[in-house]
């Protein structure tokens, strides 16, 4: 048993409480234990981050790059970057007008950089 489970959780904020709801992205958690974030610029992870909130549960967006960029504060030419960075960690591909993120690969293959 680890030790944050026989922790006591304190809720600070009880009113504001987390719950899982319809629309709810996630991020997996081997996206940090198992090093993914690690070497990816600002950019591609504000990216990797708007993906996860905005794909449906199959991983699957339709927002153009337009947008995206829009939304981030970022130019087309940015969110191309980050993208680029997000396939060749194998996180995501883009087949205009999809963006699909990637399951991570299975556990002990290594980080793809």
């Amino acid at each position: 048993m680890d030790l944050i489970d026989t922790m006591l959780k304190e809720q600070l904020r009880g009113e504001r409480h987390r719950t899982v709801i319809n629309g709810f992205g996630w991020v997996d958690h081997r996206f940090v234990r198992d090093g993914f974030i690690d070497g990816l610029s600002c950019r591609a992870l504000a990216l990797y981050l708007f993906l996860v909130t905005v794909s449906d549960g199959e991983g699957h967006s339709y927002w153009s790059v337009r947008k995206v960029a829009g939304r981030l504060g970022l130019t087309p030419v940015q969110v191309k970057k980050a993208r680029i960075e997000l396939e060749k960690r194998e996180l995501a591909v883009y087949e205009s007008p999809d963006w699909y993120l990637l399951a991570l690969p299975p556990e002990g293959t290594g980080v793809k950089s």
